[in-house]
C-alpha cells in the first residue's frame, strides 16, 4: 500500500521543484498530533493567490496522508500552476469512516487557511475543494451550504453517494448517509451548484464506488448541473498516480486547467 501511495502524479510541469513549502501547520485543536496542514506555495513574486485544498480518503491518521508522494506531488503541480495547494491530515478512517471526526477537520482546515489567508498568500474568496476515494462525501459540505467562496469542486474516483455503502451504512445513521452523500444536493437548484468536475476510473475495485459516480453523474446531467466528466477506461482506483499513460495524463492536464478556469487564474 505504502509504496502505491508514495508514488507521483503521471503529469508535471515545469516550476515544480521550485515551489515553496510551509510543512506542519497546526490547523485545529483537535488533540490529534498527526492533523498537520502543508501550503505550497508558487514560486516568483508573492501575491494572493487561490488556493485548492486537497481531502484525502479513508486511512488512520497516524499514516500522515499528506506526506504521501501522490498528495505532496499535487501541491507541487498546482503551486507551479498558479495556485496555493494545501494538504493536510484529517481523521477520515477505514472501515469505520468517522464522518462527523473528518468533517469537523475539513471544516478546521477550511477555516484555517481563510483566517491565515495573508500570511500564507490566499485569496481566501477563491478556493476550490479536491476530494479523492472516500473523501468524497467531504465535498457535501460546500454543495449543501454552497459558500461564495468555494468557486470549484473535484472529485477523483470519489464517493459521490454513501447511501449503498457497506461500511458507510454499517458505522454511521441514515441521516448522517444523506448528510453526506454528494447526490443529495442535486435535489435542489442542481443548475446553481457550484461547478464540479468528476473523474472516474474504470477499473476501480472498490465496492459500490463507480456505481456512485455512475448515478451522480446520470442525476447532474438530467438535472442540468454544471458537471465536467472524464472516465479513464483503463484507469485503477488512483490511476492520477498509478496508471501512467496518455490518458490519464490528459485527465490531470484537464482538472488543472479547470481549476484555473474557475479560480480566475491569469493565463501565463
Amino acid at each position: 500500500m505504502r509504496e502505491l501511495v508514495m508514488k507521483p502524479v503521471v503529469y508535471r510541469v515545469s516550476g515544480m521543484a521550485r515551489v515553496r513549502v510551509r510543512k506542519d501547520l497546526k490547523y485545529t485543536d483537535a488533540s490529534d498530533p498527526n492533523l498537520l496542514m502543508d501550503v505550497y506555495t508558487p514560486p516568483g513574486p508573492r501575491r494572493l493567490r487561490p488556493a485548492v485544498i486537497f481531502i484525502h480518503g479513508g486511512t488512520s491518521s497516524q499514516y500522515t496522508p499528506k506526506d504521501w508522494g501522490v498528495f505532496t506531488f499535487w501541491g507541487r503541480l498546482v503551486a507551479a500552476s498558479g495556485m496555493v495547494g494545501v494538504t493536510f491530515t484529517h481523521r477520515l478512517g477505514y472501515p469505520k469512516p468517522l464522518l462527523a471526526e473528518a468533517a469537523h477537520d475539513v471544516t478546521d482546515a477550511i477555516n484555517y487557511v481563510r483566517a491565515n489567508a495573508e500570511a500564507l498568500g490566499v485569496d481566501k474568496d477563491r478556493i476550490c475543494l479536491v476530494a479523492y476515494s472516500a473523501g468524497g462525501p467531504m465535498l457535501s459540505m460546500a454543495m449543501r451550504d454552497r459558500p461564495s467562496y468555494v468557486r470549484c469542486l473535484v472529485a477523483f474516483y470519489a464517493f459521490l453517494d454513501i447511501q449503498q455503502s457497506e461500511p458507510h451504512r454499517a458505522n454511521e445513521s441514515r441521516e448522517m448517509l444523506r448528510e453526506y452523500s454528494p447526490i443529495t444536493y442535486l435535489e435542489r437548484d442542481a443548475d446553481k451548484l457550484t461547478p464540479i468536475f468528476v473523474a472516474r476510473a474504470g477499473l476501480d475495485q472498490v465496492p459500490s464506488m463507480n456505481d456512485s459516480i455512475d448515478r451522480f453523474v446520470r442525476e447532474a446531467i438530467a438535472k442540468n448541473a454544471p458537471v465536467d466528466f472524464a472516465n479513464q477506461p483503463r484507469g485503477v482506483h488512483g490511476f492520477d498516480n498509478q496508471t501512467d499513460d496518455a490518458r490519464s495524463r490528459e485527465i490531470v492536464r484537464r482538472v488543472v486547467e479547470f481549476m484555473r478556469t474557475h479560480l480566475g487564474v491569469e493565463k501565463d
